[in-house]
């Protein structure tokens, strides 16, 4: 009986674990600032003639 509950707690701490895992992952995109959207190459306006 003892190893069934050995391997249950061993299973219950790693879905912990994982899902620990996840929420940390999850929290650190989310404190990563977002990127500026500037263009690398801009291009001057055109005339109306053409």
């Amino acid at each position: 009986m003892s190893r069934l509950l050995a391997a249950a707690l061993t299973v219950v701490a790693a879905a912990v674990l994982a899902v620990g895992a996840a929420l940390g992952i999850v929290a650190l995109l989310d404190a990563t600032p977002d990127q500026p959207n500037t263009p690398l190459i801009t291009y001057e306006q055109a005339g109306q003639g053409s």
